[in-house]
């Protein structure tokens, strides 16, 4: 389905709308053409756009804030004309962040907070639905806890056929809980259709790809490794991968990895080699993917350090 769609391998722009202050400086100039097109000349296919609540809506959800839809819609048209397509990535909703800093809390709780959401989605698939050429829809950014599945997976159903009555032909992802962790795709359940995919994200190993990361708190900060001390070979990422594909397989569906990158206090040789490792899987098994992140945000593409060995990574994105 992706790959029919013109989804095969992408980039993320993470810190534009969202993980950001917001301000007019960040929404107008962070991402520009310029970047767009330097995305297409890698020779990628698709932008995925974290994108959070608070640039679409006002405090209490009473009222939407169309320059922030109008921004997702300039987007689209740079895309279309450097030959690119978009994920419009939903990266925090009204009570739920994957970020525990963002003080977001009740979306599992609260009914209501979850029918905002879905309201929220309501609108998205109404301004986007007629983009289903070259837009695919993500519902949520890393569900955290596993105790959330259930609730999750009412909302998803809950949700998709109102999204449907606006976006009938648009792909829509599904990621699960520890972080759109792959081993908890199994517990998603049975697509709501046949245009709905699974959605997962790969950092592992963790010590490697997070190294040093301030936010990851279960990490030894002073902890280093190098590419070869982690054990990291492809066959890991085929454990890894292995039960989100047999859960995608037995419902007839596809797997998208929406974040894969490694942390900048890495090397570039070892990055380079991180890459090579799981893009020969993500190829082996037709898995498209979007690799985090373009620019800034720890784990830039396009920083400097990355100057010398970028012609050749960005072969294995």
């Amino acid at each position: 389905m992706l790959k029919e769609k013109g989804f095969h391998k992408g980039v993320d722009l993470g810190g534009w709308m969202s993980q950001c202050d917001y301000s007019e400086d960040r929404l107008n100039n962070f991402i520009t053409e310029s970047d767009i097109e330097k995305i297409a000349s890698w020779g990628l296919d698709h932008v995925r756009l974290p994108i959070d609540y608070n640039v679409l809506e006002n405090e209490d959800g009473t009222q939407y804030k169309q320059e922030g839809f109008d921004r997702i819609h300039k987007l689209l048209a740079l895309a279309k004309k450097h030959g690119l397509k978009v994920v419009i990535d939903l990266h925090k909703t009204s009570g739920f962040s994957f970020d525990k800093g963002e003080q977001e809390t009740g979306f599992f709780e609260d009914e209501e907070c979850r029918e905002r959401f879905i309201r929220l989605w309501e609108e998205l698939a109404r301004q986007f639905g007629k983009y289903s050429d070259m837009s695919v829809f993500e519902l949520l950014n890393e569900v955290t806890s596993e105790s959330y599945i259930d609730v999750w997976n009412e909302t998803v159903a809950k949700c998709i056929p109102r999204i449907r009555k606006y976006a009938p032909d648009t792909l829509i992802l599904v990621g699960s809980y520890h972080n759109n962790s792959p081993h908890a795709v199994k517990d998603l359940d049975k697509p709501y259709d046949d245009k709905v995919l699974y959605n997962f994200h790969c950092y592992s190993p963790l010590e490697f790809t997070h190294q040093g990361a301030y936010w990851a708190e279960e990490l030894d900060q002073n902890a280093r490794y190098s590419f070869e001390e982690a054990g990291i070979t492809p066959e890991l990422f085929e454990q890894e991968f292995a039960p989100a594909l047999e859960h995608a397989k037995k419902y007839g569906t596809e797997l998208y990895c929406g974040e894969y990158g490694v942390i900048d206090i890495v090397s570039p040789e070892d990055t380079l080699k991180w890459f090579k490792a799981i893009n020969a899987v993500f190829e082996k098994y037709g898995v498209a993917r979007a690799a985090w992140s373009y620019k800034g945000m720890d784990f830039g593409l396009t920083d400097s350090r990355l100057d010398a060995i970028r012609p050749e990574l960005i072969k294995y994105l």
